[in-house]
């Protein structure tokens, strides 16, 4: 049974991880063995525990403790528990909305491309995204509409921000991802067209025949602002556009996203 701990403090040392770690010293580039991240309500921690995360510490209202998460602590029986009223916990920026659940997990080992790229006939790329909410939509998406993996430039998000995996609703654990730091060159190696999504003068809809038949496809998706860096369009095998109407050049990246996975998704009958 896990052991619970009554707080009356918020700023009890116990509770650190929950109230005054960032989220670069959750992820703890030092002694990535001990890095962490947090996971909110019930049911983005049940996807969480389903997906192989080990639970180290969680922190909820006490009338949660036999109610919402309850079936959580019966599942992590050498989990951490810290409980308190809800005028204690109610400091905590936004735990209101969360149904009253914080969840401290570990964080697994980053696989690599050639791992993530084995078996997969979609992956995307997200280069350059930096907005949390974003990153976390694009995951949704991934989960929800056959992405086999996804992969970050380093100069974009980490995907288990607190904020990505509350917007995600938990998928940023169904999808496998990764880092990596050359897209098309990286890729090409393990055997995947490359496909940058930009308007240019030689881009194909994201319809187009040719495009839609490649049998291992990777779509690089960049900020909506300043898109990709043109060596990256340069070198992609294709470069594809989402067609538009009323002269708009442009949708967000995770509803670009959406729009792509689900025009280029691989079909049965390929």
């Amino acid at each position: 049974m896990s052991e619970i701990e009554y707080i009356t403090d918020i700023d009890d040392p116990r509770t650190a991880v929950f109230t005054r770690l960032t989220e670069a010293q959750l992820r703890n580039r030092l002694h990535p063995a001990e890095a962490l991240f947090i996971a909110e309500s019930p049911k983005v921690i049940h996807v969480a525990l389903d997906a192989g995360y080990e639970p180290v510490a969680m922190l909820c209202e006490e009338k949660h403790i036999k109610g919402d998460a309850a079936a959580i602590i019966s599942r992590a029986p050498h989990m951490k528990v810290y409980t308190g009223s809800r005028t204690t916990l109610a400091s905590i920026t936004g735990y209101e909305l969360t149904r009253g659940v914080l969840c401290a997990m570990r964080r697994k080992p980053t696989p690599t491309v050639a791992q993530i790229s084995k078996d997969a006939r979609r992956l995307v790329v997200i280069d350059g995204v930096t907005d949390t909410t974003n990153i976390g939509a694009i995951f949704r998406s991934a989960a929800a509409l056959g992405i086999d993996g996804v992969m970050l430039t380093r100069t974009s998000c980490d995907p288990l921000n607190r904020r990505s995996i509350r917007v995600s609703m938990g998928s940023v654990f169904l999808v496998p991802w990764t880092w990596i730091d050359h897209p098309t060159a990286d890729l090409r190696k393990v055997g995947f067209t490359t496909a940058a999504m930009a308007l240019t003068d030689n881009s194909v809809p994201i319809d187009d025949a040719e495009l839609n038949a490649v049998e291992r496809l990777a779509v690089i998706m960049g900020t909506e602002g300043d898109g990709l860096a043109a060596e990256v369009i340069t070198d992609a095998d294709y470069v594809a556009r989402i067609p538009m109407a009323h002269g708009v050049d442009s949708l967000n990246v995770a509803a670009a996203a959406a729009v792509a996975f689900w025009q280029l998704r691989p079909r049965l009958e390929r």
